[in-house]
């Protein structure tokens, strides 16, 4: 007989487990998904008495797609800046957030309720129907306990992603986390890596380093130096001429195309907050041609734009990439820097007609000013350019968005992540941008840190703003929020494939069913159990619509 002192409870995904407090969430055994999601769910334990070397074995016909992980608690100095009513804590300690190889069994600590994630990759095809899944917790060899879940697969495909994404890459903080030269063999398999995690998750937009971006970086200060493209300078100043070489971008476009990135981020052309300098660019021989010294409008790199921008198009176009790339003038430019980023903005869009310019910002006046065809507005500035009726429009979210709209910082309840695919849909958005995957330093990358113990940026950022992935061993390692975040662009594509079988309105009707008003990014149920009925109700429609 299974100890009476061991407990074991089924639970969804959207449910933090922290180790310091009762277990009050409701239990889940049963639940749908669509053939080609990725499915997860939680089996929680605690013990009374210290166990060591925990096993977790799984009876299933579908064993072989399913991966079980420890969710380890990590710590959090700085979990909010301001908060709302909607957080689960608002004090320093110990949070659930990182999803952990089990490698020589579980630990059970005394009286501390932990968990295990539960992911289930459902195959494309040849799955459907009921599946029971079994899992047995043994301390050697001896039966803890068993968790028992039964997931319904509905015999529908879940579509391609039509949301384009981006969280943005940053190349250089993987070679200072690991301590490997940049672009060296070691640090090219650790960026494919970490590139093809960030598909997984959803991510098809690639933030690409042409040049060193001109991202969370001090004035006056740097970061280490990332350029994809060789640069030889001919000649001085106003009248120098430069030879591109581009067999590094190239390279990291074939390593892209072969983790499945759809889309090309060209990193920022101009610096951020402003548009007054450029980005750090430096020779083939390592000397620095522009950077902070360098006005952005100057002669110099007006005339380095106007051989560079050229030759790139040149590339993109014998590489047949011009249906796959995206270009920034300047990262978060404020009504004050409205003239400052209008040069620059007109310095290099003669060059790059009929690419998309996509860049976040919040004042409607760089749209109406033609300098932003897809402006990305943050969800909580949204509705202005929502009444516009603007196509194709993206929003986002970062450190301000932390009242009442969707965020994902550890201090979140996880339906607040979730829900974003629900808003995403509603609002008929076309994109989304976040600016942290793996962002390991401090505010304005003044030193680096470890992610495992100082998760807020040096207290700069809410932990959980600056990462998705933890750098493990050699590679990343997921996190609750990178799995729930993917489950909201799952909902997405859910609904927009019910959307193709009985139209929008019945199932905006469908999502909102019992509810008073329509959601909106600040409006919306904050019931967990308020998703997995609302993805329940489109799963049962698409299953009748499609038998």
């Amino acid at each position: 007989m299974p100890p009476t002192d061991f407990q074991i409870r089924v639970l969804p995904s959207l449910t933090k487990v922290f180790g310091d407090e009762p277990l009050t969430d409701v239990g889940s055994r049963n639940g749908t998904a669509l053939r080609g999601e990725v499915y997860s769910f939680q089996v929680a334990y605690r013990s009374e008495s210290l166990r060591k070397q925990i096993d977790v074995e799984v009876d299933s016909d579908l064993a072989k797609y399913i991966q079980i992980r420890e969710v380890a608690l990590v710590p959090s100095d700085l979990p909010g800046i301001r908060f709302d009513r909607h957080v689960l804590r608002t004090t320093p300690g110990m949070y659930p957030d990182l999803l952990q190889p089990i490698e020589e069994g579980l630990t059970a600590p005394p009286g501390q309720w932990r968990a295990v994630w539960v992911t289930l990759r459902i195959p494309h095809r040849t799955v459907s129907g009921k599946h029971r899944i079994e899992l047995q917790f043994r301390e050697s060899r001896r039966l803890l306990g068993t968790a028992r879940f039964t997931i319904d697969i509905v015999d529908a495909l879940l579509p391609r992603q039509k949301l384009i994404h981006t969280s943005w890459f940053h190349t250089d903080c993987i070679a200072t986390h690991y301590g490997d030269p940049v672009w060296s063999p070691n640090h090219w398999r650790r960026v494919e890596s970490f590139v093809a995690s960030a598909v997984d998750h959803g991510i098809n937009l690639l933030l690409t380093p042409l040049f060193t971006p001109p991202l969370d970086t001090a004035v006056g200060g740097e970061r280490p130096t990332v350029q994809l493209v060789d640069v030889t300078r001919q000649g001085r100043g106003g009248s120098a001429d430069y030879v591109f070489n581009f067999a590094r971008l190239d390279r990291w476009v074939r390593m892209a195309d072969r983790c499945g990135v759809r889309f090309f981020e060209m990193s920022h052309l101009f610096t951020q907050w402003g548009a007054k300098h450029c980005p750090k660019i430096e020779d083939t021989e390592g000397r620095k041609l522009f950077g902070w010294q360098s006005r952005a409008t100057g002669v110099a790199y007006r005339r380095f734009l106007d051989q560079f921008l050229p030759a790139l198009v040149r590339y993109i176009d014998r590489r047949r990439l011009r249906k796959r790339c995206y270009f920034h003038v300047s990262d978060e430019p404020s009504i004050a820097h409205l003239d400052n980023f209008t040069a620059a903005a007109q310095m290099v869009q003669n060059h790059l007609r009929g690419f998309p310019f996509i860049d976040a910002l919040s004042n409607l006046e760089f749209y109406d000013r033609g300098l932003v065809q897809r402006p990305i507005p943050s969800s909580d500035h949204i509705e202005p350019f929502v009444k516009r009726d603007i196509k194709g429009l993206w929003t986002y979210y970062c450190v301000s968005q932390s009242q009442e709209v969707s965020n994902r910082f550890f201090c979140m309840p996880s339906a607040r992540n979730r829900i974003l695919g629900s808003q995403l849909y509603r609002y008929d958005l076309a994109g989304f941008l976040h600016w942290g995957f793996n962002f390991y330093y401090t505010q304005f990358s003044r030193r680096p840190v470890d992610p495992f113990r100082e998760t807020d940026a040096g207290k700069a950022f809410p932990s959980g703003d600056a990462y998705l992935v933890y750098p493990g061993d050699d590679g990343p390692l997921d996190s609750i929020r990178s799995e729930v975040f993917r489950e909201a662009l799952q909902d997405q594509r859910a609904l927009q494939l019910l959307e193709n079988l009985q139209g929008r309105d019945k199932t905006l009707a469908l999502l909102e069913k019992g509810l008073a008003r329509p959601i909106t990014m600040k409006r919306y149920p904050r019931d967990a159990q308020w998703l997995l009925q609302m993805r329940q109700r489109c799963n049962r429609r698409i299953a009748a619509l499609s038998g």
